[in-house]
């Protein structure tokens, strides 16, 4: 019998984070779940002995750190976080506002830096714990018109990211970079995906793009979120897990075409730009 553990997801009441949060109860697993809205994430989970719905703003940090004790002191520890809570945001950099900018970072990046300063007292502790940073394709590769905003979030996750697992190895603590492709989650809805209070109509691309994104991708999606989330849920049980662990064909497709265009680049310009030393 698999071991049983607990579970922290944050943003557990709709997509990725539902899926997860289902599949590890029917597993058999504790799992702490938290959601701005409380009455939405127990509708969608249900009733289960294993579940602690917990009502959470991951842009709050004495809310977060309110929800890793009630689920430390109920549930008896963590020893895997998913941080999965974040949203969409889509638009050029010169018509989004300072505010919706800076409401996508607090979301996005400041949410996840909340949990991960009031979990890893307890990892260090025990020393062991997981923590699953989602971040996206777009987190490697910016070459999407319009989610200028959303990938500087998800770049600045992926940093951040790194850093956390060099620092915490030493504790005993495992950390993944999560970089999904396009999946048929709610991601491209309303719920998930803000636009521009004030857009600029000359830029037609940016249009195009949203328009394509919101009618054209949304529900045509290649990706099965099932699945990801089983690719997920097996590489936690890894003993040597990826660092960047990119999740479906797409997203490899994208990160081969990111890392191809690095090496040209790199390769034209070698000479002029490595002759930097000193004599």
């Amino acid at each position: 019998m698999e071991q049983q553990k607990v579970w922290y997801v944050t943003g557990a009441s709709q997509g990725f984070g539902l899926i997860l949060v289902k599949k590890l109860l029917a597993a058999g697993q504790k799992v702490a779940g938290t959601s701005r809205k409380l009455d939405a994430l127990k509708s969608a989970v249900g009733e289960h002995e294993n579940f602690l719905p917990i009502q959470s703003d991951v842009a709050n940090e004495a809310s977060v750190q309110q929800s890793i004790q009630q689920t430390i002191q109920t549930l008896g520890g963590i020893d895997v976080v998913v941080n999965n809570a974040g949203y969409g945001l889509i638009g050029s950099l010169e018509e989004l506002s300072d505010k919706e900018v800076r409401s996508n970072f607090d979301v996005n990046v400041f949410g996840v830096l909340n949990v991960i300063r009031h979990v890893m007292p307890h990892f260090r502790e025990k020393n062991s714990g997981f923590i699953f940073n989602i971040s996206s394709i777009a987190g490697f590769t910016g070459n999407f018109p319009g989610f200028g905003s959303y990938c500087a979030t998800k770049f600045a996750l992926d940093g951040l990211t790194e850093s956390l697992a060099a620092e915490v190895k030493a504790f005993g603590v495992k950390v993944v970079i999560v970089g999904p492709g396009y999946f048929r989650t709610n991601f491209l809805t309303s719920t998930s995906l803000a636009v521009p209070a004030h857009p600029i109509d000359a830029y037609k691309d940016v249009r195009e793009s949203q328009a394509q994104h919101q009618n054209g991708i949304n529900g045509q999606q290649a990706g099965d979120p099932e699945k990801g989330i089983d690719v997920l849920i097996e590489v936690s049980k890894a003993e040597n897990p990826p660092l960047h662990l990119f999740l479906g064909p797409d997203a490899y497709e994208f990160a081969k075409l990111k890392i191809g265009a690095l090496e040209e680049d790199m390769n034209t310009w070698q000479e002029l730009a490595t002759s930097t030393n000193f004599n």
